[in-house]
């Protein structure tokens, strides 16, 4: 895998227009070229997403929970203790904000979302670091599930919401850094949104809690802004490397104040009824 990466980043010319008159030919020496403009190698930040490894395992011990739980009992006991329902929330239940993050209603459902978590997390903890990306994926889920509670009024459960906020944190990583990346940044940007409206739109299918989708889009979005990394180029060439200058105090607020926004909400507009 590349780690690094070419600054300045090289931006396409284009092709050449055609001159409006051709000049008279002359016997002077041709003119000297003007030098390229150097580029230098940056390495990305280094470190193994032991973050993202944690949560594929935790996730995927719950499901075997989950298993053992149908297998014993005849039913989810797992599921049926932390999934998210709008009348055990009112009763006081508020860890189902965010146990449903760990929860999933089969081998398929948790297939795609560990995938995706797979997909995205490795990269995105390597510039957010353990911490940001931890706290990353927990606000999402939990603005999802507050989303979702609000909104709908069946019962849910997934790591979709998270999901939907590490895809909405790498649109706002790759627009913060834009002019760093250049024109792969753009391009990049435009395959997030593409596929976020992909599976928003597939998510208006029956069965598929999109307002858990949203409210994770949103969440990941709202703490990827203010508490996202803040990369800056350090060290001289050829030595060069990305670094996350954002503190972690900043990111830690903005967790705590995201939370408190989200299950404020919550509690203030209480959940959807049938």
């Amino acid at each position: 895998m590349d780690m690094s990466f070419q600054y300045p980043p090289r931006e396409d010319s284009g092709a050449p227009s055609a001159p409006r008159q051709i000049p008279p030919r002359q016997a002077s020496s041709p003119p000297l070229s003007s030098p390229s403009p150097a580029t230098y190698s940056v390495r990305f930040p280094q470190g193994q997403p032991y973050v993202t490894y944690a949560l594929l395992a935790v996730t995927i011990v719950v499901y075997l929970l989950q298993m053992a739980g149908k297998l014993f009992y005849g039913f989810d006991v797992v599921a049926a203790a932390g999934m998210k329902s709008n009348a055990a929330i009112e009763a006081g239940q508020w860890w189902r904000l965010i146990a449903p993050i760990f929860l999933h209603g089969g081998i398929f459902h948790i297939g795609f979302n560990m995938y995706a978590l797979y997909v995205l997390g490795p990269s995105l903890e390597r510039f957010y670091g353990r911490l940001g990306f931890l706290l990353l994926y927990l606000v999402a889920g939990v603005a999802g599930n507050v989303f979702s509670f609000m909104f709908s009024t069946y019962n849910s459960l997934g790591a979709s919401t998270a999901i939907f906020g590490l895809l909405a944190a790498q649109g706002v990583f790759l627009y913060h850094h834009r002019d760093l990346f250049g024109k792969s940044a753009q391009r990049s940007l435009m395959n997030v949104l593409f596929i976020a409206v992909i599976n928003f739109v597939i998510g208006l299918s029956p069965g598929i809690d999109n307002w858990g989708h949203l409210g994770g889009f949103i969440g990941g979005a709202l703490f990827a802004w203010f508490a996202g990394p803040k990369m800056e180029i350090t060290g001289r060439p050829p030595n060069l490397q990305l670094k996350n200058v954002r503190s972690s105090l900043i990111v830690a607020l903005v967790a705590v104040v995201d939370l408190i926004l989200f299950v404020g909400l919550a509690m203030a507009l209480g959940g959807a009824s049938g």
